[in-house]
Formats: structure tokens, sequence, C-alpha cells
């Protein structure tokens, strides 16, 4: 008997019982399903948080430190003049100071976010501004009481038309020279709802002398951890002591994350792997049960020349193609799963991330679910091609 006969003879007892066909499937199927929507959710997080830090600049470099009494504190001179050492790893520095209080007419502005920043720190957040302009080094120099406030609040408390209007932040007033372009989902929680004024000002209000959390920008991407490694070499010299300071590169959280994902993807991949497992056994099952069913057909075949190798091609054939048709099942309910998944994402936290099927989880997902028929497939074949053919012919 040829392979294709015994494939037509596979498919012709598959549609003879289709309801016990499909549920020996089902466990492919969901096995197939899960394996293809988790690792595309995986790679949907991947290229989103690959976006995300490209849209933030990975390039960016946060450093945050701390003053012990015994011990010189960095001073912003020393940041700027690292700049000036290494135009070959960094490019730009701003220090910045956070603060709160700030007051619109006689609303507080209680979740806005109010920064003390340079002139650079556009350029190194990849800011860009949509109206006016944005600080200038000689605020920077005179502690000009000026301001640039983020798109939610020109929108929300301006009425679009903010340029020229003055904004209160602990009871000091400043002018609004530049708005920015909406980064976010122009609400109370995003990004867009920020002050941005000038360091030296903010940290006159603040109290600070020295300031403790400073942005940096790599020349390059290629540079970055090159970059990030140098600005630790020069607190250590300053501090003595790694504690009292913490650096982190966009492109190590970057790493960082990706290394979590994978970690999670192949765990999660692990758990739905079992599906598949269990859908292997079941078909066994289903096999062995279709061994005693079909015993005198067996003995018949037999009877009739069938060699023990024709048999056994028969039995693990019909196993590889169930497995096979509940692969490609389980490989349409993954994408219209991933689909799904994709629009609830959208729906319910407003992110573009979209859920991404690969073509290599497509292929093994298949592959692994037809070397799981064929392989549990192979002991009912095997039974099936050892019975006595006398003794089958007498089977009731």
């Amino acid at each position: 008997m040829s392979v294709t006969q015994s494939l037509r003879m596979a498919v012709k007892s598959i549609l003879s019982n289709k309801v016990r066909s499909l549920l020996t499937m089902l466990g492919i199927i969901i096995g197939v399903a899960a394996v293809i929507v988790i690792v595309g959710l995986g790679n949907g997080m991947q290229v989103y948080m690959r976006e995300t830090f490209d849209s933030l600049g990975v390039n960016l470099i946060g450093v945050q430190t701390w003053s012990p009494g015994d011990t010189r504190a960095v001073s912003e001179e020393d940041m700027y003049q690292l700049v000036e050492d290494r135009p070959d790893l960094l490019s730009m520095v701003s220090p910045v100071v956070s603060l709160g209080g700030a007051k619109v007419g006689d609303e507080f502005l209680n979740s806005t976010q109010v920064s003390g920043v340079s002139e650079d720190y556009a350029k190194i957040n990849r800011d860009e501004v949509e109206q006016g302009r944005y600080l200038q080094y000689v605020d920077i120099l005179r502690r000009s009481n000026v301001c640039v406030i983020g798109s939610y609040i020109n929108d929300t408390y301006f009425s679009g038309d903010g340029l020229g209007k003055t904004v209160k932040v602990m009871g000091v007033p400043f002018t609004v020279v530049g708005v920015m372009k909406q980064e976010s989902d122009n609400t109370e929680r995003s990004v867009d709802n920020a002050i941005f004024m000038p360091y030296t000002v903010a940290g006159k209000l603040a109290g600070q002398g020295d300031f403790g959390t400073y942005y940096f920008s790599a020349a390059s991407e290629d540079v970055a951890i090159q970059a990030t490694n140098a600005i630790r070499v020069k607190l250590l010299e300053i501090y003595g002591d790694n504690s009292y300071f913490y650096v982190q590169s966009a492109t190590e959280m970057m790493d960082q994350m990706n290394a979590m994902t994978n970690v999670m993807v192949a765990i999660l991949t692990a758990i739905a792997a079992i599906s598949l497992v269990v859908g292997g056994i079941g078909i066994m099952n289903i096999m062995l049960v279709s061994v005693t069913e079909r015993t005198r057909e067996i003995g018949i075949r037999k009877a009739l020349g069938a060699k023990r190798r024709h048999i056994m091609m028969q039995f693990i054939i019909e196993a590889g193609a169930t497995s096979a048709i509940g692969g490609l099942l389980g490989i349409a309910m993954g994408y219209g799963l991933s689909a799904v998944a994709s629009a609830m994402i959208v729906a319910g936290l407003g992110e573009e991330m979209s859920v991404v099927p690969t073509m290599n989880s497509v292929l093994t997902a298949f592959g692994i679910s037809a070397g799981i028929g064929i392989f549990f497939g192979y002991l009912p074949a095997r039974k099936a091609a050892r019975l006595n053919p006398i003794d089958a012919l007498r089977y009731d």
C-alpha cells in the first residue's frame, strides 16, 4: 500500500467520526493556538517597547545621585565638564529638578509634572515645540521666570492659547513662552500634563544648591553602553563609593525588559506546550480504541497479504494526519485570537500594541503538533501491526 492510499484511508477514517476526531484534536488545537498567541504577544511587546524607547531616545542615560554628609556632592559643573571631556561618547546633559505646587488662576494642578531643566532637555528626550519656543541658555543664565507647558495644560486651561499667559509654581508667576507638541493621549495622567522651567530657577525654589538627577544623551546608540560606563567612572571618582549613585541607559533598560519578556514568554509557552502533550496522549488513546474497533479489518487485510509495515504505516499516518489537521485548525484559531487580543489591548489600555504571530512560531507549533501525533501514534500502530490475523478474524 502506498503512502497516498494510506493518507486517503486516514482522512476517510477521520471524516467517518467527525465529533470524535474533533474532540481528539482539541488539545492540539488549543496548544498550537496558545503557542502562537503567546509568542505573538511577546513579539508585540518587544516591538512596542522598542518603539517606545525610540520615541524617548535610545541614547538617553538617566543618573540619580545622593549626597552623603561627609562626601562632596556632584555638581552640574562636573557633569557639563564630563560632556566636554568626552564628546566621542556624550553630546548633551540636563540637570532635572522636580517640583510641585503648580496653579493656573485659582485652580491647583495637583497631577502636573513640574520640572526644572536645561535648554537641551527637549533634544535629549526628542520632544518638539508646537507653539512659541523652548527654554534657551539665556533663560538658564538669567534665571528667567519663563516656562514651557504641555499640550494638556494648553488645551485644558488656556483653550489652546497659552502663549504669554501666566502659570504659578510655588506662588511664583511664570510666563508661558512655548507649548510642547502632543506626545501621548493628552490626558491628565499623560506626559502632556507637564511644565518645564529653567533648572536654575527650580533649584532656587526647591532650595537645592546641587542637583541629584541628570539626563545625558549619548553621542550615538552604538556608544550608549560606553557612555554609561564613562559616567559611572566619573561618579565613582567623585564619591569613592557606587552606593551613592545610580546610572542606567535606555539601551540597558530595553535589554532588561526584553530579557524579562523572553523569560515570561518561555514559561507561558512551556505551559501551553503541555496542552500539545495532552493532545498527543488523547490521540494515542483514541488510536488504541480505533485499533480495537478495527481488529477484524486488520485481520482481513493481513489475510489478503498486507505486511506489518503496511498496517503500521496506515495507523501512524492516521495519527499524524489527525494531529496535522488539528495543527492547521490551531493556526487559524491562533491568528483569530491574536487579532481579538490586539483589539482588546487597544480598546482596554489605549495602547497601539499588536499581537504579532511570527512565521517561526507558526511553523514550529505545526511541526511539533504533527510530530507529537506521529510519536504518540507509534504505540497503537505497533499494536495493530502485531495482531495475529487468525485471532483478529475471530474477534467479535
